[in-house]
């Protein structure tokens, strides 16, 4: 899908006692995403590398919430985590890639994690953060 044919944003709502960023789009889907998510697929350097090798694998955010919603242009945000985070800028087309493959990226990140002898920590949904 290019950025031209990719629906366009019509809402978003940081909720966070949940820890989620809902997004809406004028197609008529919504998505969840939680922060967690966000964090550990963000699109800076940082995260997703600076070739084209492997993106790093980052653990350790399941209670990381998103301080501030910053506007960048008419395309994108850049989201500020409470970790420190805050150099991913996410298009609106990113944004609505991520929803969509959400439960395949969800599960793979997982997968990556159990490899690495990674193991989730359990956070209350509203836990403070």
């Amino acid at each position: 899908m290019t950025a031209a044919s990719a629906p366009r944003l019509t809402a978003m709502t940081l909720h966070r006692r949940s820890r989620a960023l809902e997004v809406a789009f004028d197609s008529g889907e919504v998505f969840q995403l939680p922060c967690e998510y966000l964090r550990v697929f963000s699109p800076s350097a940082e995260v997703r590398g600076h070739g084209a090798g492997p993106s790093m694998l980052v653990v350790g955010k399941e209670a990381v919430n998103i301080q501030a919603i910053e506007p960048t242009g008419h395309y994108a945000v850049r989201l500020v985590f409470d970790d420190g985070h805050n150099s991913g800028i996410y298009t609106f087309g990113q944004l609505h890639t991520l929803g969509l493959e959400q439960a395949h990226n969800w599960s793979a990140y997982l997968a990556r994690l159990q490899s690495a002898g990674y193991t989730r920590k359990s956070i209350p949904q509203d836990a403070p953060s």
